[in-house]
């Protein structure tokens, strides 16, 4: 059974002129533990919007969801984010990281959102940092590192909590194309080690290249690229 189903997802909203519009337009998705695949379109085309949906931060207008056999759309807030919390990762274009946090503060952010961290899961958060090649920006602020350092910052923040699913939106973006080539391949190693399911949304065709799957989000569906 595929650890997530998306079928037939329709997301409207309503224009400024009163009319619907239309940006998902029953979008289909099927994805195992320990794959990954890449969405490929224009801007605009409703790729980030497919992203939060899967996510859990939107709901779709129609069209049903499962993530390890489970409808997140059927879960009470408090359960979403509980849910939310444990099963997804995300990393997105700009890194998000809290500017007054360390390194391994904005790391143990997941486990933080409910509790204090216990001492497994501060080691567990040190081991993914050093993964990641920051060992030594620890107790660095993010003012302190680079545009590529702070994006690794957000990606052991992401799977810290070894999420079924990671969601990347346009991951590497802002950075230049050295960078860039460092950090597709940091993803695919982690979700491979984790083996669990990675979904990038990228314009950068040879980060797609690299991925097992490529799907193109055209006129509000996904269409596989062979």
């Amino acid at each position: 059974m595929s650890s997530l189903t998306a079928i037939s997802l329709v997301k409207n909203y309503q224009g400024a002129d009163g009319h619907d519009l239309e940006v998902l337009d029953g979008a289909s998705l099927e994805l195992r533990a320990g794959e990954n695949a890449a969405i490929l379109g224009p801007s605009g085309s409703g790729k980030s919007t497919l992203l939060a949906i899967l996510g859990t931060l939107d709901r779709p207008t129609s069209g049903s969801l499962s993530i390890a056999g489970i409808d997140p759309l059927e879960l009470a807030e408090a359960k979403l984010a509980e849910f939310r919390n444990q099963r997804i990762g995300f990393v997105f274009q700009d890194h998000h990281l809290l500017p007054q946090c360390t390194v391994l503060e904005n790391v143990l952010i997941p486990y933080l959102a409910n509790s204090s961290a216990q001492r497994a899961e501060v080691d567990q958060a040190r081991r993914l940092i050093e993964r990641v090649g920051l060992g030594n920006r620890e107790h660095h602020r993010p003012a302190q590192l680079s545009g590529g350092e702070r994006q690794r910052v957000a990606i052991a923040r992401a799977v810290v909590r070894n999420p079924l699913l990671v969601l990347a939106d346009e991951p590497t973006g802002n950075l230049d194309s050295k960078t860039a080539a460092e950090i597709s391949r940091l993803l695919l190693e982690l979700q491979a080690e984790q083996n669990s399911m990675l979904l990038v949304v990228t314009h950068s065709e040879s980060f797609a290249a690299a991925m097992q799957r490529r799907m193109r989000l055209e006129a509000g569906r996904l269409i596989d690229i062979k």
